[in-house]
């Protein structure tokens, strides 16, 4: 595998120190250079290669998201910030992984092999073979982003401002979300709106009547507005 040129964006000095020392420690990666800020990195990428950025968020003069946004094609991207909230719209930029700081050289390790994965070789697989990717999302869950699968879930449950997501490993997830936003957030094509306060996963259902589904021993009504797509659905 051939080394991966990194760039490091970070305005403070420490904490570019560190990732340059976690960097000289890794086979894979090698330095290719260090900007203070997002516009310095805009004029070092069009004149150099640079194949991973390890992104700081909080940057003088341009954001690093804003930075990101503005790239056509932007290099392979792990963002390193002190703040959790900004997780769920670096995943929705397509970002290889997000490093909370502090983080030690463990955590760091476990990002970079991502990019390993992602950059190894794939020429023993034929060309007619599409390798599926699960698809997921991150959920904010008591200031922590929650990996969910979207075939792990069961149904959905309203709770006013908040919903309630049922997994097939026995949790369940509490995040802020308005129920008739989440499936289209999802994009997932076998939810099924089944109710004013659920939404279930269609290949989960065990056995329907007229006025309730089952799911994994679990009864959930049909709303009576409801009950006609949802029979067109399953009879489908």
């Amino acid at each position: 595998m051939t080394k991966l040129k990194c760039l490091i964006v970070e305005d403070e000095p420490l904490a570019a120190e560190g990732l340059e020392a976690f960097i000289a420690q890794v086979p894979f990666l090698e330095m290719a250079g260090n900007c203070p800020d997002a516009l310095s990195a805009l004029d070092f990428i069009k004149n150099k290669k640079v194949d991973v950025i390890f992104l700081d968020i909080h940057l003088p003069k341009l954001k690093g998201l804003d930075f990101l946004k503005s790239l056509r094609t932007p290099p392979q991207v792990i963002l390193t910030t002190a703040y959790h909230q900004y997780a769920l719209e670096g995943y929705e930029l397509s970002v290889v992984d997000y490093l909370l700081k502090p983080f030690g050289f463990a955590r760091f390790l476990s990002a970079v092999n991502k990019l390993k994965i992602i950059n190894s070789p794939k020429n023993n697989i034929p060309e007619n073979i599409k390798i599926q990717e699960r698809p997921f999302h991150f959920f904010n869950e008591n200031k922590k982003m929650v990996k969910i699968y979207n075939d792990e879930i069961l149904y959905i449950e309203s709770l006013k401002e908040y919903v309630k997501i049922y997994l097939s490993d026995g949790r369940s997830v509490v995040t802020r979300f308005q129920i008739g936003e989440i499936n289209t957030f999802l994009g997932d094509g076998n939810l099924l709106r089944i109710h004013r306060s659920f939404i279930v996963a269609v290949d989960k259902i065990n056995a329907y009547s007229a006025k309730t589904i089952e799911v994994q021993g679990t009864e959930l009504p049909i709303g009576r507005g409801y009950r006609a797509q949802v029979e067109e659905r399953l009879k489908s």
